[in-house]
């Protein structure tokens, strides 16, 4: 099941989000970022901000009361921004991502958002290689990754980011 993450799922998806892009426990799954940076990826006070920012809004994918995959979606003008959507590593390739996903294009559908975006590390082949495959398409720009996680950089080179989008049809309501 899927639904809105609240403040008191703070510390379960911290652990979470931690645990898919980041250290020893994240190269279990396929997704992890852990050959390119160290540290942790997010803490409670940025987790804290994110929820209860009025644009943006963290969702869940539970079973058993379990949190075991999320994603953030944030309204940006007249597009959706996609990110932090990570699954339990010992759990990937399982089809909980698929659903993440199709979850958040039926919610542009209903909020009539044309396009999706996210940024993806652009050394991240495989990861960018999966969103073609569910029909996101590089834009051709380019981000910085953010000064202030310099000294986390552990490949040697520069990172940057890809800016990834997904066009929606919607349909009109009348």
């Amino acid at each position: 099941m899927i639904t809105k993450a609240t403040l008191e799922d703070i510390s379960e998806l911290e652990i979470l989000i931690n645990s898919a892009y980041r250290g020893e426990s994240s190269k279990k799954g396929w997704t992890t970022e852990a050959d390119i940076l160290e540290g942790i990826r997010i803490d409670k006070k940025e987790l804290t901000d994110i929820i209860l920012d009025s644009k943006s809004t963290i969702f869940k994918y539970q079973e058993n009361d379990q949190i075991l995959g999320c994603v953030l979606l944030v309204a940006k003008e007249n597009k959706l921004y996609l990110g932090l959507l990570c699954v339990n590593p010992e759990l990937q390739n399982s089809g909980i991502g698929k659903k993440i996903l199709q979850f958040a294009n039926d919610y542009a559908i209903q909020n009539c958002f044309p396009k999706i975006v996210m940024t993806v590390i652009l050394d991240r082949v495989e990861l960018i290689s999966w969103y073609n495959r569910h029909g996101y398409v590089d834009s051709g720009k380019r981000e910085p990754f953010p000064a202030n996680h310099v000294a986390d950089i552990i490949s040697g080179g520069v990172l940057e980011f890809v800016v990834l989008e997904k066009k929606i049809a919607t349909t009109l309501k009348i």
